[in-house]
């Protein structure tokens, strides 16, 4: 069973032991990557997911990588780790290196939704768009408001937000709940909206051409 977001924005989620490919991945993921799973029958793939609160802390992100990779290593064929750049100024990409183990390609996960080349393809022309995921809409006020001190601190909305002309929904789902939510997030950053379905992007085709 699927743990909560809170669950997976804190503790991430414990891999089952199954499986000869161990998926090294955010808690922000869990959910996708289960989808895939299910829908694809990739029983030889098990999924250890870190807990997702470290995007607050990105330089963290390739020490707790390589953790899991040295304490699960001798227990699968293959670790390939499902983050992307994710903040770490390549520091992660670097690591995974040292370490022999494949990561997922992209700045970060809105890329590999996206899909890697079609994000770089809009990057100019997107400079002043915020992004957020299915899960980043579930957890705005985890993820954006509070830690940005917007509870606190409205005034600091205009100061942080006030180069941005829009919020881009990266939708893996159709879920009119969800819609709703991503748009008030907009209103209330004072963004325009804009909801784009991108499925799973790149990130079920890396997941299949693990074999």
């Amino acid at each position: 069973m699927l743990p909560d977001d809170r669950t997976l924005t804190v503790d991430g989620l414990a891999p089952t032991g199954r499986g000869s490919i161990l998926l090294l991945a955010c808690g922000a993921l869990a959910r996708e990557i289960l989808a895939l799973k299910a829908a694809n029958g990739w029983t030889h793939m098990d999924l250890l997911c870190l807990p997702a609160n470290l995007h607050l802390w990105p330089d963290r992100i390739p020490d707790a990588v390589e953790k899991a990779v040295l304490e699960h290593r001798a227990e699968y064929d293959r670790i390939f780790v499902v983050y992307a750049d994710c903040g770490t100024g390549g520091l992660l990409q670097a690591r995974c290196a040292k370490l022999g183990v494949e990561m997922v390609e992209g700045p970060h996960c809105y890329a590999f939704f996206e899909g890697v080349e079609a994000f770089a393809a809009k990057a100019e022309d997107e400079m002043t768009a915020f992004y957020l995921t299915d899960f980043l809409v579930r957890q705005f006020d985890a993820f954006v408001w509070k830690p940005m001190g917007f509870d606190r601190h409205p005034e600091l909305i205009q100061m942080m937000f006030g180069n941005y002309t829009k919020l881009i929904y990266q939708a893996q789902t159709d879920d009119a709940a969800l819609d709703a939510k991503a748009r008030e997030c907009a209103t209330r950053l004072g963004l325009e909206y804009e909801r784009r379905f991108t499925g799973y992007g790149d990130l079920g085709r890396a997941l299949a051409e693990l074999g």
